[in-house]
């Protein structure tokens, strides 16, 4: 039988730092269950690398100008206005 990935003071010393309370039967399942996630993530190394996608390109449109609202169109519906921008209420 191997080791643990992760030993029962880990997981109080990772609880500890998120300030978070635990019982000794949850200190005992988080420390399987951290185990458990840390054997799914070797797995990912026994997945075989793909090649990247050589025929990739850029499917945004170029800038181009348009015609737009004049200022006072843009403004006739704001709800308050200062020399001639929309004005927003105070933060803090």
């Amino acid at each position: 039988m191997s080791d643990p990935a992760v030993d029962p003071e880990e997981v109080r010393h990772v609880a500890d730092l998120a300030r978070v309370d635990l019982a000794d039967d949850e200190i005992e399942r988080f420390t399987e269950q951290f185990g458990d996630i840390l054997d799914a993530f070797e797995a990912l190394d026994d997945v075989p690398e793909t090649e990247r996608e050589a025929d990739l390109s850029n499917v945004m449109r170029p800038d181009e100008t348009r015609e737009s609202l004049s200022q006072d169109e843009a403004l006739q519906n704001a709800s308050d206005t200062e020399e001639g921008q929309f004005k927003g209420p105070k933060v803090s």
